[in-house]
């Protein structure tokens, strides 16, 4: 009768180990996720936060040998240039989505479509901005924020598309069968109720490609070019704040080697508490039907 005993508490204690074991590798492994992120942005801290001042939010570059100086021209680029890829990316990449998870099931065009996101999901930004370059650049004879907003949009297009398709994917078809049964045209139940239903994760997904794209220095230096004056004009080349750090980084002055720490402290920045009031927003169902 001892033996059953002791090989209850062996059996007890192997469990426990096991369960210690793995609760403190989620915590490390949780810990080397957040870790570089957290040592990025204390070094941006670092380098950067000292040149931050009045001047770099409303002034444009000096020239060389000049101190002082800012980046409000490649600040009001990002966003022109941003706004024009959502304009483009974020519509065709929901239609998509709606169209693989809604419309589409198991056809040969939607798996098509789905391949071609999944390839498109994995071309360098840079392949990106030559083709761009080619197909817009050289017929219009010069850059412009107009081409550089197609690239970025384009890059959008396969993440905020395959994020869609899967949200919609989790919505339960008795939603669906509801919303039918009541005698809603599909094409209506669709747009009013499932993706209502799954649009926290749609945003999240947009956020995502918004955030991946922010930070592309590559395909802007094949369409928007960049800009060391203000410009507004989509149809003229325009500054951004990736080609902007990207320039002064390499040079050799170390005037521009403090704006461009100072630059990538501020494009982080951006990104963080844009993807931040995102999720607020969309948790907190603050947005109508993100709940």
């Amino acid at each position: 009768m001892a033996l059953p005993q002791k090989s209850s508490k062996a059996n007890q204690a192997w469990r426990m180990f096991a369960n210690h074991a793995a609760t403190g590798l989620a915590i490390l492994s949780t810990i080397l996720v957040v870790a570089p992120l957290v040592a990025i942005f204390a070094y941006l801290l670092y380098k950067g936060a000292s040149s931050l001042n009045l001047a770099f939010f409303t002034q444009v570059p000096k020239p060389v040998g000049e101190a002082g100086g800012g980046m409000a021209n490649a600040i009001l680029g990002s966003g022109i240039l941003l706004a024009l890829g959502s304009l483009l990316g974020v519509p065709v990449g929901i239609a998509a989505g709606i169209y693989l998870a809604e419309f589409g099931r198991g056809g040969r065009l939607a798996n098509f479509v789905r391949f071609t996101a999944d390839v498109l999901n994995g071309v360098p930004s840079i392949v990106m901005g030559i083709s761009v370059y080619s197909l817009i650049v050289l017929p219009q004879k010069h850059f412009s924020a107009l081409s550089g907003g197609v690239a970025l949009g384009i890059m959008m297009i396969p993440t905020i598309t395959r994020t869609t398709e899967e949200m919609l994917l989790m919505v339960p078809n008795a939603i669906r069968e509801a919303a039918l049964g009541l005698g809603v045209p599909n094409w209506r139940s669709v747009l009013s109720i499932t993706l209502k239903t799954a649009s926290p994760g749609v945003i999240t997904g947009c956020m995502l490609a918004f955030a991946r794209v922010a930070g592309e220095t590559a395909p802007l230096l094949f369409t928007a070019f960049g800009n060391q004056f203000w410009s507004a004009n989509v149809n003229q080349p325009i500054a951004a704040l990736p080609l902007q750090i990207y320039v002064y980084a390499i040079s050799p002055y170390d005037e521009w080697h403090r704006l461009a720490w100072a630059g990538a402290l501020v494009l982080i920045l951006l990104i963080v508490v844009s993807v931040s009031l995102v999720r607020y927003v969309t948790t907190r169902g603050v947005l109508k039907g993100a709940s």
